[in-house]
């Protein structure tokens, strides 16, 4: 029997607004297992705010988001418990080894501690467990931030500019890590890079001033703007309004 990939993700309508500038403008998308979803924009596109609002931890001005058909607006700890999300920058507590971290983000989870082993091993990041972060280099901190968001195993990550300031082994590693998550996991990676998005996603959402300017795989966006990459696809669907 064929794997129907369940539907994780709904978002309808989403709009975010900060006074007069809004961050989202109706906002609509669907995701489902095995997708990787590339959000693709700007500075200021609203990437970040809409990975913020789908982990529950930003409200939304107006819409709605579901999470494994879970109302979020009435169960945002729902979304939490199923959700791993690293944001950007990394928040981390400076003062603590890599272990005591994982070890409280763990407790805080509910997780036992095997947990923390099995995080550490998949973000490759067991030879600096005893080190405090403030000693790490940018990568390994990011690395950190990668391996307390999979503690729990979520079915659904989100993951803001996941492979900033790791070098190109490093970024090979953890591309790699995520095409291999998917395969039972939502996972949503909001990015910059160009190659990244080709290369690791299997859809890609380009997002300008808040709206969804494209929406599908990487042949769907091309022939979508009739380019022959997406460096120039990117530059027609982000250059339109302004």
């Amino acid at each position: 029997m064929k794997k129907v990939n369940k539907t994780t993700i709904e978002v309808k309508n989403l709009c975010k607004n900060y006074g007069t500038v809004a961050a989202t403008r109706n906002v609509s998308l669907r995701a489902k297992t095995g997708d990787i979803i590339a959000l693709l924009g700007p500075n200021g596109a609203g990437k970040s705010t809409l990975m913020n609002m789908i982990a529950g931890f930003l409200a939304p001005s107006s819409g709605n988001i579901k999470v494994l058909d879970e109302d979020i607006a009435n169960n945002a700890l729902f979304a939490k418990e199923n959700i791993g999300f690293l944001p950007e920058g990394s928040p981390l507590y400076y003062d603590l080894s890599v272990k005591m971290f994982l070890q409280y983000m763990a407790e805080l989870r509910g997780q036992h501690q095997d947990a923390v082993k099995q995080a550490a091993e998949t973000a490759n990041i067991t030879n600096v467990l005893e080190q405090k972060i403030e000693t790490l280099s940018k990568g390994y901190q990011r690395r950190v931030g990668f391996a307390q968001s999979i503690l729990h195993n979520p079915p659904i990550l989100l993951l803001d500019e996941p492979t900033d300031g790791l070098d190109p082994n490093q970024k090979d590693y953890i591309r790699n890590l995520i095409k291999q998550m998917a395969k039972d996991k939502t996972i949503l990676i909001s990015t910059h890079l160009l190659e990244e998005a080709e290369n690791v996603c299997n859809r890609i959402i380009i997002l300008d001033c808040g709206q969804i300017k494209a929406d599908g795989t990487l042949k769907d966006i091309l022939q979508q703007t009739r380019s022959k990459n997406l460096a120039a696809a990117f530059r027609i669907l982000t250059q339109k309004e302004n």
